[in-house]
């Protein structure tokens, strides 16, 4: 199947050709159609699936169709979690849209918020956004989202992790009720569906990818390791195999800060990404590691999520997250578009029932190893780490969201920056 075959117009057709796409991949083939007849889409896709353009082609092709309005309302509005993949998203709908008469722009938290405001007075008509920014911009009167046509609720497995749901729910409550929705999520936890029946109107599902599936060409492992000596082995994994482009997950800042000074001392370059770090700082580590000046980037598990890393070949996990799906959206950083992968796990003995829950979820048992030097420490304790904190983190957004805005109002405008810094 060609991009022709799904309808698209001659321009978009234009701007797919000028970026070297033929074939369309699976999420693009079984979304568009149905986007494109305006009905609400449902959508199940891993990273690195296509799925930004499974929403964005058709979108500004429905757009693109009627008739312009000198003032340009927002038409289309993209609701992301985080700053980096607003960003991505944006870049996107402004690649294909080079041929089209439409206008874009993005805004998230973290940078001045003047700009935004002074694009947005020229008329938009693709507004892609994070939900703190968005609803600060709407409660000083700087925004209006009573014409949007096309709504998109990206990465929604996410967004309800990160104690979003009333910001969503206060953003539904500024659009249309007559309108295109469209969602798209990695995961269909019972939340994320209850969610949606409240969004979508008789949606159509689509799915590239079985529910919490692992890519196949993603070859993982699982070292065995002492907790003391997990920095000495990545050290010694990144060393021996000269890898050069490697993403590390932590499960703290502080974590990743530790093990990035670590590696450096070691003649390793790495930086670290995380929620406390300046927008700035992120970006630039992240032209860094893409360019190859940086070998190793650290990064928790929200400033990594919607990263667009082409051909990442090294995903470690230098401590296995605690909720299941999270090992999930880790590994799929890698093996994107084809491409096979690896991703390594150093799991300590207090990490022994997270790599259980692991196992249980992707449904295989994952080969491990263990490197002679950094063997596991036989007396240690199985008892899960951080058991206190870590499996207090609510499945149920709504139970975890009203913990984060008990302290305050129930959602004042302070609650949501800060929100936007942390991540």
């Amino acid at each position: 199947m060609s991009f022709n075959s799904l309808g698209l117009s001659d321009a978009l057709l234009k701007a797919i050709n000028k970026k070297g796409y033929n074939t369309p991949s699976p999420i693009q083939q079984k979304a568009i159609p149905p986007i494109l007849e305006g009905k609400d889409v449902l959508a199940s896709a891993q990273t690195g699936t296509g799925k930004t353009a499974g929403f964005t082609l058709p979108l500004l092709q429905i757009l693109s169709e009627q008739t312009t309005q000198k003032r340009r309302p927002v038409r289309a509005l993209i609701l992301t979690p985080t700053r980096e993949l607003a960003a991505q998203i944006y870049d996107n709908v402004k690649e294909y849209s080079e041929f089209l008469d439409l206008r874009s722009a993005v805004i998230f938290g973290g940078v001045n918020q003047k700009p935004q405001a002074a694009q947005l007075r020229q008329g938009v008509d693709v507004l892609v956004a994070t939900p703190g920014r968005l609803l600060d911009l709407c409660n000083q009167g700087l925004l209006s989202l009573k014409q949007v046509e096309i709504f998109v609720l990206d990465e929604a497995d996410r967004m309800l992790d990160m104690g979003f749901l009333r910001d969503i729910e206060k953003i539904m409550t500024l659009i249309p009720a007559q309108r295109q929705n469209l969602m798209f999520s990695a995961t269909f936890s019972k939340d994320i569906k209850k969610l949606a029946h409240g969004i979508l109107n008789q949606p159509v599902h689509v799915e590239a990818t079985p529910e919490n599936s692992t890519v196949d060409v993603i070859q993982q492992k699982v070292y065995r390791v002492a907790k003391g000596k997990k920095i000495g082995l990545i050290i010694k994994l990144i060393s021996d195999g000269n890898w050069k482009q490697v993403l590390v997950f932590t499960r703290t800042k502080h974590g990743a800060n530790n093990l990035t000074k670590k590696l450096i001392a070691a003649g390793i370059t790495a930086a670290a990404i995380h929620g406390n770090k300046s927008q700035g700082a992120r970006t630039k580590a992240l032209a860094g590691f893409k360019d190859g000046s940086i070998r190793v980037m650290v990064a928790t598990d929200i400033a990594a999520r919607g990263l667009d890393i082409p051909l990442l070949p090294h995903v470690i996990n230098f401590e296995i997250p605690n909720i299941s799906e999270d090992y999930v959206h880790r590994i799929g950083r890698t093996g994107r578009a084809g491409a096979s992968g690896e991703a390594i796990s150093l799991v300590s003995a207090d990490e022994t029932t997270f790599l259980r829950d692991i196992q249980k979820l992707i449904g295989i048992k994952i080969p491990v190893e263990i490197v002679e030097g950094f063997e596991p420490d036989p007396n240690a304790s199985t008892e899960p780490i951080n058991q206190s904190q870590g499996r207090s983190r609510s499945r149920n957004p709504r139970a975890k969201t009203g913990d984060r805005s008990s302290n305050k109002s129930n959602s004042s405008n302070s609650g949501r920056r800060s929100r936007e810094r942390r991540r």
